[in-house]
């Protein structure tokens, strides 16, 4: 129980920890950041591939991003309780 509480104290501290660090920050992404940057250093600079497909909005497109992440942390998730689930069940027959 009080390894539970010290890893949500952690966690807790990990999601507050950006926004005091930085509380005049615009937080954008990588990919916005890195366009800047290379439009500093070459202003010629041009694409060598583009998106096959640009989301309608930015909503749409945060949403897809979360639901990816979603997706990919249930993976993770049942992967991990399946593999723990076939070790107890390995013990137990034994």
């Amino acid at each position: 129980m009080k390894k539970n509480i010290i890893l949500l104290c952690v966690a807790a501290l990990l999601i507050v920890a950006p926004f005091i660090i930085n509380t005049n920050g615009e937080y954008e992404g990588a990919d916005a950041q890195a366009e800047v940057i290379i439009n500093e250093i070459n202003s010629e600079y041009e694409p060598w591939a583009n998106s096959l497909w640009e989301p309608p909005s930015g909503e749409v497109e945060s949403f897809i991003f979360a639901a990816q992440a979603a997706l990919g942390a249930g993976f993770i998730g049942y992967f991990i309780g399946n593999k723990r689930n076939d070790k107890r069940n390995k013990s137990v027959q034994q």
